[in-house]
């Protein structure tokens, strides 16, 4: 059965459609919006033997024949995913997750691609509230639905699924996904959106989802299939209360201990001390029968006993009270030799960040859906296995690190200079060097202040901090700020801030209990913001501002304007010119499309050479300035002097010297250097000179002088010396347009020209 239905979002119809593609699929459903479509599949089979994990895999792939593209490389197909591919994988997987029961381990697989796209409205939203539809009609037992929507605002007014073209003006931009009764992810950033207008885009785009959910629902009901039963395995309630009886009492004890390693090596203790207590209790074979339910009732005891404690004394694990943040610990300046660094150090994680300044050549090309662009910042996470004291393979970062260096180089982009004011590519690198939650907060942290190290002008300094919650049904609940990786494992929330003193820049929220209320919601923004000041003002401790000059080992980077017309002038032909500027210099140069000229080197004295030798190629002649010219070609008329790189004008015969001149050649010959004098420059760039007026007159000398009394010029002479000749003069003495046309004096070289954009 065929079954096609459309609702209203954001003022334009979101179209779903099962039944016709992808038969064989658990369930497939083909979702449209304006013409970017998206078919979204679901498969699941039985679980692996010994599988103790949830084995679900969320995947998003763009295909360029979506965008009427052919893929580049050699192999012309699709490749591994892009980093934008990845993070809506997440985007994905983080909000449907928690809504399937514990313990279920059928291996289920989501598949989200991107059939068309009409480069306006973007797919990932779209493959999100496909995936729910899927799951929801699918006999998996999940429980949603959920939709997802992107929130931009522009001039004020807040926007459901901005286009790409609204984006470009909006300052702000969060997916939201939603159940019909609470938000459940969010993923986003703003320029330094206020807390109190972060709730109000929340609360449009939960509003705005209820109709999508309806529809959803509505589907169902036609073509869902019924939902399999499923109960998790668990313990007989008779031995789960014996576990408690062992090992809540001491579970307390260890869980107050606050050196990470410490406290697992206590828990360790203790789950092996239960496991000999209840073999000789059950005996071997029974125990081995029961031996993972065991550990898992371990594990939910350790975590009802931090929960318990945290909602009744309001003390955690570390004994800090709910709104402490770690101790802090920064420093700047810590290796020699990177433009930028600085050690950020909250509790038991650390991050040592690094900033590196490059030029344009520099930008990371970005080629998606959309088309390519460039990115002139970018931020990397990186998470060693040592970290956490553990050993893994050094394999190429998984989602998790793509995903952490996102959220921070979001923070973080909205108070990166503008280009205009500091025409810089900038790299920020985040290591991570001890782990026990928030450890891309401290890649903010950290990667702010490596940038003031560096001399980076911010806008302003930016701070991130991770949220908690642990609640029960009964309305209890406690908002944790800074939490621990312990906290986050056994809380209810994983939700980090970022921004200014000002405002909110970045936020992302994951949740495992069903929604939040507006009330706890902005309880933790509120908290976030008090605990992101407090930071704030560690770090401007350490360093109160950016540094005033750029680090030493950083590259100087000097902007010139020249006329769009002029950029061949600096490439020349077979970009020879440049080239050559680059190999008498060494430094790097890059060319604008709008005549912005960007000089690069860390030679000061270099750096002002090709500074000269550009200035000259591009400089213009100034009426009534006097140069130092050589004679290109003499006439019987006068003489033709080149005065700049690509110019050069007429001396006419009666402007060499006071009194007739017989010959031209009796004044100058053609290779003389001669000083003259510009006279005027024509609109069509012919350039009238006097050599003349750079002699003193001679004794007794008197110029004629015109009605106003000022002296008047020299009647002009046309070819041979003929008077009122109209100043003719031939196709040299003009500009030339290149150094291929009398562009003497520029530097030499063969090579192709550096990238333009």
């Amino acid at each position: 059965m065929i079954v096609r239905e459309s609702v209203l979002l954001g003022g334009r119809p979101l179209t779903f459609e099962t039944g016709r593609l992808a038969k064989q699929a658990a369930a497939a459903v083909l979702v449209t919006y304006g013409e970017t479509q998206v078919l979204v599949t679901v498969c699941f089979q039985d679980p692996r033997p010994g599988l103790d994990f949830f084995p679900l895999t969320c995947d998003f792939i763009e295909k360029t024949y979506a965008a009427g593209r052919i893929p580049g490389g050699f192999f012309k197909r699709e490749a591994r995913q892009r980093e934008e591919e990845i993070l809506t994988c997440r985007v994905i997987d983080r909000p449907i997750r928690p809504l399937f029961p514990k313990g279920f381990k059928m291996e289920t697989q989501v598949i989200a691609t991107v059939m068309s796209s009409d480069k306006e409205n973007k797919a990932d939203v779209l493959a999100l509230t496909g995936a729910s539809a899927c799951l929801h009609l699918s006999a998996l037992p999940w429980e949603g639905p959920i939709a997802g929507v992107r929130v931009g605002r522009v001039n004020g007014e807040l926007i459901i699924n901005p286009t790409v073209t609204q984006l470009t003006t909006s300052d702000l931009d969060i997916t939201v996904a939603a159940s019909r009764d609470a938000i459940v992810m969010v993923e986003g950033g703003g320029d330094q959106i206020s807390e109190r207008d972060m709730i109000d885009a929340l609360e449009f785009a939960h509003a705005e989802l209820q109709p999508v959910l309806d529809l959803i629902d509505e589907i169902r009901a036609v073509v869902g299939k019924p939902k399999m039963p499923f109960v998790a395995p668990d313990l007989e309630p008779a031995l789960k209360q014996r576990v408690a009886a062992l090992v809540d009492a001491d579970l307390r004890a260890a869980s107050h201990v606050r050196e990470k390693h410490a406290r697992y090596d206590g828990y360790k203790v203790l789950k092996q001390n239960l496991s000999e207590t209840l073999k000789k209790e059950l005996g071997e074979d029974k125990y081995l029968e029961v031996e993972k339910l065991v550990g898992a009732e371990f594990e939910h005891r350790k975590s009802a006993v931090v929960r318990g404690y945290v909602l009744d004394e309001r003390t955690r694990i570390d004994g800090r009270d709910l709104r402490t943040v770690r101790p802090i610990a920064t420093d700047v300046g810590v290796l020699f030799r990177t433009h930028g660094s600085a050690l950020f150090q909250r509790g038991e994680t650390q991050a040592i960040a690094t900033t590196t300044l490059g030029t344009s050549s520099d930008e990371q090309k970005i080629d998606g859906l959309i088309g390519q662009s460039w990115k002139r910042f970018y931020l990397h996470y990186n998470f060693p296995p040592f970290s956490t004291g553990e050993t893994k393979g050094l394999r190429g970062p998984a989602r998790r690190e793509i995903g952490h260096g996102a959220l921070a180089e979001r923070a973080i982009e909205q108070i990166i200079p503008d280009k205009e004011q500091f025409p810089y590519t900038i790299r920020v690198v985040s290591e991570t060097l001890e782990s026990n939650g928030s450890s891309s907060m401290a890649a903010v942290c950290g990667g702010c202040m490596s940038l003031m190290d560096a001399g980076v002008p911010i806008k302003a300094p930016v701070a991130g901090i991770a949220m908690g919650l642990i609640s029960e049904g009964s309305g209890r609940y406690a908002v944790l700020s800074d939490i621990l990786g312990d906290e986050d494992h056994l809380g209810d929330m994983d939700f980090k801030v970022c921004g200014t003193e000002r405002g909110i820049t970045a936020i992302q929220m994951d949740i495992k209990v069903k929604g939040l209320t507006r009330a706890i919601l902005g309880e933790a923004l509120e908290q976030a913001r008090e605990g992101r000041l407090h930071i704030l003002g560690k770090m401007l401790e350490t360093l109160p501002a950016p540094r005033p000059e750029l680090n030493k080992h950083a590259p100087r980077i000097v902007s010139l304007k020249v006329k769009p017309e002029q950029i061949r002038i600096i490439i020349g032909p077979g970009g020879k010119t440049i080239k050559g500027i680059v190999d008498q210099t060494g430094v790097v140069i890059d060319v604008e499309d709008d005549g912005t000229v960007n000089v690069a080197s860390s030679d000061a004295e270099q750096l002002r050479r090709a500074i000269e030798i550009i200035e000259g190629l591009t400089a213009e002649p100034e009426v009534g300035r006097i140069y130092d010219g050589v004679v290109r070609r003499v006439a019987d008329f006068g003489a033709f002097v080149e005065i700049l790189p690509n110019w050069d004008g007429l001396v006419h015969i009666s402007e060499l010297a006071y009194g007739r001149t017989e010959r031209v050649e009796d004044v100058c010959r053609e290779g003389d250097k001669l000083r003259v004098k510009v006279l005027s420059v024509d609109s069509d760039g012919k350039v009238r000179l006097s050599h003349k007026d750079t002699l003193p007159p001679p004794e007794g000398y008197t110029a004629e002088v015109g009605e106003g009394g000022e002296p008047r010029p020299p009647r002009p002479h046309g070819d041979g010396g003929r008077p009122g000749g109209g100043g003719r003069m031939s196709s040299q003495s003009r500009r030339t347009g290149g150094p291929g046309g009398g562009g003497h004096g520029g530097p030499r070289g063969d090579g192709p020209p550096r990238r333009r954009r």
